[in-house]
């Protein structure tokens, strides 16, 4: 890669934040981001694992803060992106990872489950976009990322709260690129196909599921968290600057296939 093109990657000077940070997607963001130069606050409920997390990038000479948080508890939010501008950490970057899923049939399910799901999924991302849009207008610049799903584009049994939500996310997502585009922010939002995480063990485990994926993705295999890795990068650098409203499906083509 050439020097310019190095640079259009290039993160050094930005602050990250990035929700659900101690594993799977939100980790590999984490890492991702912190390796092309950017300062991460870690967010998550896991203490003990943000906390070993940002040791080890810290230990590698990055950046990292590790901040527990619960992101359903909007009073809390607040306080921590007040934190984060009191000491000159408010994000240039926002990536909402963070999210849960109910399996259960419709005629089992639980309207309590229904609202945990829509409260982390789609309430809290509007919070944290609200709140951290505030300090990238003021500098006009700044890169909003949302972790959606295919199920943003598709629906699917027994995930009822979740698609909903996810379809919920790329509203969103749409919404602030409309809104926030002409002060120097994007929105975009990534869809990951059926990526191996630890929000869905139950479904590597099955046989029958692993082999509707392997039939159905030309690649014929599950995608890994490095899979998603790129595009996340792309979306929260300059390299992506007329880039805005977009739903990035990184999914091994399984959806335009079937």
């Amino acid at each position: 890669m050439t020097a310019a093109g190095a640079r259009l990657f290039d993160l050094h000077g930005r602050t990250a934040l990035i929700t659900g940070a101690s594993r799977g997607i939100g980790r590999m963001a984490a890492e991702t981001l912190a390796a092309a130069g950017a300062r991460v606050i870690l967010t998550a409920r896991s203490h003990d694992a943000l906390l070993h997390l940002a040791g080890g990038m810290n230990a590698e000479g990055r950046e990292a803060v590790a901040l527990t948080l619960d992101i359903t508890d909007e009073e809390a939010v607040l306080a921590v992106i007040a934190r984060l501008e009191a000491a000159g950490l408010a994000p240039d970057i926002l990536v909402n990872n963070a999210g849960v899923i109910d399996r259960s049939p419709l005629e089992g399910s639980q309207t309590a489950n229904w609202r945990t799901v829509v409260e982390t999924n789609l309430v809290a991302p509007y919070v944290l976009c609200r709140e951290v849009s505030r300090a990238m207008r003021r500098r006009k610049w700044g890169r909003i990322v949302n972790i959606a799903s295919i199920l943003a584009i598709q629906g699917k049994k027994n995930a009822h709260a979740y698609s909903a939500t996810k379809h919920g996310v790329a509203g969103l997502t749409r919404a602030l690129a409309a809104e926030l585009g002409g002060e120097g922010i994007t929105a975009n939002a990534i869809c990951p196909g059926y990526i191996r995480t630890e929000i869905n063990v139950s479904l590597q485990r099955d046989a029958k599921f692993n082999a509707m994926v392997e039939a159905r993705v030309p690649a014929g295999r599950w995608g890994e968290t490095k899979d998603l890795a790129g595009p996340l990068l792309f979306l929260c650098s300059e390299a992506s600057a007329f880039v805005n409203g977009h739903l990035l499906v990184v999914d091994g083509g399984m959806t335009v296939t079937h």
